[in-house]
């Protein structure tokens, strides 16, 4: 396994790795997504023409300078931090957002959440999130990698997922849907059960690591050492530089809605991660059909009389 096998499937669409335009994920994703891994001063810029498309549009980049507060080499950075190769590429974008709202954009629902809202507001606010949450994950899937990562589950002769707290039950929930169409799938969410299984992994076996900040130590132990060993490794996580990428053959970027007050980050990043598992699950069953059919039969009238509603005891 080479030093840097990662296949990057990130919020810019890929970037240099896959080809793709920067335009095919919205602009305001890449900025939730990337920005608690930029500078202050590079966030900034990046907020400002998130907001403010139109506007930021008609700007040079001194003019955008001064309204952030930065530099004409800051603004220049963020511009290629996006994915775009430079501030005219950017402006050419911000443009084309600015003329794609103006021709019929839904309008605009806060995302935060009152003590006071009343029950029908919280509805409609979690719904718009989600929705928009998956919406940006989808929009950013780099079929590329997505392909690879399904080849490598497809194949393995045993799958270690690892992941803690809101991520662990993802992690669950990947396992038994792969167990159910005959794979060899564990979920790990015990830190020291993880490094005792990835001690087992060798080449032709799949690691896969569910990390939203992609900085969890209880996670990237076990994926380290699953990726030292020579397993194929997945990372599923918000941040596509984060440490956890460092050993992924394979990174999922996934999409999060605005974390606030009663939102935390756990509950905003779940949505996309269980979209892309989904993805991976249906896409498995695709390939491993012949044997995963039979295998999802079985299990389904194993679980039979388990479904049965039994009358209560007189």
């Amino acid at each position: 396994m080479s030093e840097d096998p990662k296949v990057t499937f990130s919020e810019g669409g890929g970037g240099a790795a896959s080809g793709a335009a920067p335009e095919t994920v919205p602009l305001r994703a890449r900025v939730r997504s990337l920005g608690p891994s930029m500078t202050r001063s590079v966030q900034a810029v990046a907020e400002t023409v998130a907001a403010d498309p139109a506007g930021c549009s008609r700007l040079t980049v001194s003019a955008l300078a001064a309204r952030t507060g930065t530099s004409e080499a800051t603004v220049v950075r963020a511009a290629r931090l996006l994915g775009y190769p430079g501030y005219r590429d950017l402006r050419l974008a911000l443009a084309a957002l600015a003329a794609q709202e103006e021709t019929g954009a839904a309008p605009a629902i806060t995302a935060d959440i009152a003590v006071d809202d009343p029950i029908a507001d919280v509805v409609a606010k979690l719904a718009h999130e989600e929705a928009q949450t998956l919406a940006d994950t989808a929009a950013g899937l780099d079929l590329t990698a997505l392909a690879a990562a399904v080849t490598a589950l497809a194949t393995a002769r045993r799958i270690d997922i690892y992941g803690v707290g809101a991520s662990a039950l993802v992690g669950q929930d990947l396992a038994q849907k792969l167990l159910r169409i005959g794979l060899v799938a564990h979920a790990h969410g015990d830190p020291h059960l993880a490094v005792t299984g990835a001690v087992q992994l060798r080449p032709g076996d799949a690691a896969v690591a569910i990390t939203h900040s992609g900085a969890t130590g209880d996670v990237i132990d076990p994926f380290r050492t699953a990726f030292e060993r020579g397993a194929t490794t997945i990372a599923l996580t918000g941040r596509p530089h984060a440490p956890v990428t460092h050993y992924a053959d394979l990174v999922l970027a996934t999409s999060a809605a605005r974390e606030t007050r009663l939102r935390p980050a756990a509950m905003s990043s779940r949505t996309s991660q269980l979209l892309v598992v989904d993805c991976l699950f249906v896409a498995v069953a695709q390939r491993t059909y012949e044997t995963a059919a039979p295998a999802l039969a079985a299990s389904y009238e194993a679980l039979g009389p388990r479904r049965s509603a039994r009358s209560p005891r007189p």
